[in-house]
C-alpha cells in the first residue's frame, strides 16, 4: 500500500471505529395491531424515465412540484417490480440514469386529524439512489438498494383542514459508481465513428443483470406518538435451560423504556420455491448477493431454513473500489442489514461480500474493518464473506469466523476433465484448513446446463454434465465433511438473468431449476442427497437411508 493510502486509512480508522459502537434507530416489520394501521400503495404507479443527455432534466424542471403527467407523459409501471422488463420500449432494458415514480393517496381522515397518530411511509426497496417528495417536499434520501428506508411524514399530512390526498413522488438513479455497493463505472466511448456523441455504457463486474427500479413494496403505517421503535433479540444458555432476552426501545416518552428478560417480490413464486426446497429436502442458503426481501426471511423462520445474510458487496472487482467513501458506506449497509434481520432465528451468519479482490493489500484492511464493525452491531453471529482467491494470498481470511469458498473445477478451467475434480477439491480444503484452522463452507459450485441438452458420455452445457460434475464434487465433500467441511451450497437454485455476453444464453443456467421452475435432471440427483444426509442426521445410529422424509423437516 503506498504511504499516502496508509495515511488514509489511519487518519479515518477513529471515525469508523466511533461507527461500530451500536445500531442507532430500528427499522420493524410493519404489522397491524390494536395501536398500529397499514395501507398498502402496491399496484400502478405513473412511471417516466429522464431520457435527457444528462439525465437531469426532471430536477431541471422540477416535476416534483406538480403531478408528474403534467409535465409530460408517463406511463403505468407496477410496484413492486423492476421497470426493465415491463415495457416494449427496448430503451428502457439497459437504461442508466434517473427515472420518475408517482402516486396519489388518500387517506384515512383520522391519520390527518388525530395528532396523536404518527404517519410513516416506508419503502422496502429502490435500486440504488432515492429521492423521495411527498406533495412537493423533498422528505428522504437513501443511497443503496435492496434494503428498507422510511421517513415519518406526520407534519406534512396533519397541516390543518387541507384535503387527505397525498403525492408521493420518488426519483430513483440505478447508476454504479466505484463508491456504490455493488460497485460499477461509467465507461464513455468516444470513437464518433462508431458512438453517437455523448455515449456512454455501464460497466458491471458481477454475474447477474442490474435490475432497478421500486422493486419491493411501498406502504404508509401509523404508530402512536409513543411508540415501540425497535426490539433486539440474542438468546443464551444456562444449564439445561434455553434463554431469550429482548432488549425494547421506546420513543416519544421517557416513561416506557424497558429492558425485560424473556422470550421484488412475488408471493406465488416464494411459495413455489419454498416448496422446491421442501421437495429437496434443503435446510440453508445464501442471500447471494444481496438482502431477500423481508418476507423471504420470514419464510425461512416459519419452515426451519438456515440463512447466511448476505449484503451487497458484490463486484469488489478493482483497486479503486477499495477507497474510504466505500468503507463508510459498506459499513453503514450492514448496520441497515443487521437492524433489519438481526431478530430472524433463520439467519445464522452474516456474509459482507462475494468473491472481493481479497488478495489486495488494500481490501485485507477494508475487509478487516467491515467484519469488525459487523461483529460489534452483532457479536452473537459468525461473520464471513466468501472468497474466490488462492488459499496463501488472501487477505481477508485470517478476519473471518468461517471460510466460505467458490470453486467451479471442471467448468471454468480444465473443460470437460470430471476426473479432475476430487482431486483439486481435495487440495482446495486440506489447503485452506492447514492454514487458518477453521470450518469451511463449499459457498459455490456447479456447471451452466441447458434444459433438455443431453449427450453420453457428458459434454458440457448438458444435464449429464451438470449431473456427473456435482457427483464428483460430492465424493470430495464426503471426504471432508465430518471433519471440517461444515456445509455445502450449490450454485445456483434456479437459472436467472444476467448481462448479455457471448458466454451467457439468456442468462445464468447454472440453476437445477429453469426460470419457470422446472427441475433438471441434477434436481434429482441433489433430492436424493440431501434427504440422504437429513435421515442420517435423524437417524444417525442407523443404516444410512435415502427415502425422502416429504414434509417431515418442516413441521
Amino acid at each position: 500500500m503506498a504511504r499516502g493510502s496508509a495515511v488514509a486509512w489511519a487518519a479515518l480508522g477513529p471515525l469508523l471505529w466511533g461507527c461500530a459502537l451500536g445500531l442507532q434507530g430500528g427499522m420493524l416489520y410493519p404489522q397491524e395491531s390494536p395501536s398500529r394501521e397499514c395501507k398498502e400503495l402496491d399496484g400502478l404507479w405513473s412511471f417516466r424515465a429522464d431520457f435527457s443527455d444528462n439525465r437531469r432534466r426532471g430536477f431541471e424542471e422540477q416535476w416534483y412540484r406538480r403531478p408528474l403527467w403534467e409535465s409530460g407523459p408517463t406511463v403505468d409501471m407496477p410496484v413492486p417490480s423492476s421497470f426493465n422488463d415491463i415495457s416494449q420500449d427496448w430503451r428502457l432494458r439497459h437504461f442508466v440514469g434517473w427515472v420518475w415514480y408517482e402516486r396519489e393517496v388518500i387517506l384515512p381522515e383520522r391519520w390527518t386529524q388525530d395528532l396523536r397518530t404518527r404517519v410513516v411511509l416506508r419503502i422496502g426497496s429502490a435500486h440504488s439512489y432515492a429521492i423521495v417528495w411527498v406533495n412537493g417536499v423533498d422528505t428522504l434520501e437513501h443511497e443503496g438498494g435492496y434494503l428498507p428506508f422510511e421517513a415519518d411524514i406526520s407534519n406534512l399530512v396533519q397541516v390543518g383542514p387541507l384535503p387527505s390526498r397525498l403525492r408521493i413522488t420518488i426519483a430513483i438513479n440505478n447508476t454504479l459508481t466505484p463508491t456504490t455497493l455493488p460497485p460499477g463505472t461509467i465507461q464513455y466511448l468516444t470513437d464518433t465513428s462508431k458512438y453517437p456523441k455523448g455515449y456512454f455504457v455501464q460497466n458491471t463486474y458481477f454475474d447477474f443483470f442490474n435490475y432497478a427500479g421500486l422493486q419491493r413494496s411501498v406502504l404508509l403505517y401509523t404508530t402512536p406518538t409513543t411508540y415501540i421503535d425497535d426490539i433486539t433479540v440474542t438468546t443464551s444458555v444456562e444449564q439445561d435451560s434455553g434463554l431469550v432476552n429482548y432488549q425494547i426501545s421506546v420513543k416519544g416518552s421517557n416513561l416506557f423504556k424497558l429492558e425485560i428478560r424473556g422470550k421484488g417480490f412475488d408471493w406465488p413464486l416464494l411459495v413455489k420455491d419454498f416448496n422446491l426446497l421442501r421437495w429437496l429436502g434443503a435446510n440453508a442458503f445464501r442471500t447471494s448477493h444481496y438482502p431477500y426481501a423481508e418476507e423471504v426471511m420470514q419464510m425461512c423462520d416459519r419452515y426451519g431454513i438456515v440463512v447466511i445474510d448476505e449484503c451487497p458487496g458484490v463486484g469488489l472487482a478493482l483497486p479503486q473500489f477499495f477507497n474510504n467513501v466505500s468503507l463508510h458506506h459498506h459499513m453503514q449497509v450492514m448496520e441497515e442489514v443487521v437492524r433489519r434481520d438481526k431478530n430472524h432465528p433463520a439467519v445464522v451468519m452474516w456474509s459482507v461480500a462475494n468473491e472481493p479482490a481479497s488478495h489486495l493489500e488494500s481490501a485485507g484492511y477494508y475487509l478487516k474493518m467491515v467484519i469488525a464493525h459487523t461483529k460489534s452491531l452483532d457479536p452473537s453471529r459468525p461473520v464471513t464473506f466468501v472468497s474466490n482467491s488462492n488459499y496463501a494470498a488472501d487477505k481477508g481470511a485470517p478476519y473471518v469466523d468461517v471460510i466460505c469458498l467458490n470453486s467451479y473445477y471442471s467448468w471454468y478451467h480444465d473443460y470437460g476433465h470430471l476426473e479432475l475434480i476430487q482431486l483439486q477439491l481435495a487440495t482446495q480444503f486440506e489447503n485452506w484448513y492447514k492454514k487458518y484452522q477453521k470450518p469451511i463452507i463449499q459457498s459455490e459450485y456447479g456447471a451452466e446446463t441447458i434444459a433438455g441438452f443431453h449427450q453420453d458420455p457428458p459434454l458440457m452445457f448438458t444435464e449429464e454434465y451438470q449431473k456427473s460434475l456435482l457427483e464428483q464434487y460430492h465424493l470430495g465433500l464426503d471426504q471432508k465433511r465430518r471433519k471440517y467441511v461444515v456445509g455445502e451450497l450449490i450454485w445456483n437454485f434456479a437459472d436467472f438473468m444476467t448481462e448479455q455476453s457471448p458466454t451467457r444464453v439468456l442468462g445464468n443456467k447454472k440453476g437445477i431449476f429453469t426460470r419457470q421452475r422446472q427441475p433438471k435432471s441434477a434436481a434429482f440427483l441433489l433430492r436424493e442427497r440431501y434427504w440422504k444426509i437429513a435421515n442420517e442426521t435423524r437417524y444417525p445410529h442407523s443404516v444410512a437411508k435415502s427415502q425422502c422424509l416429504e414434509n417431515s423437516l418442516f413441521t
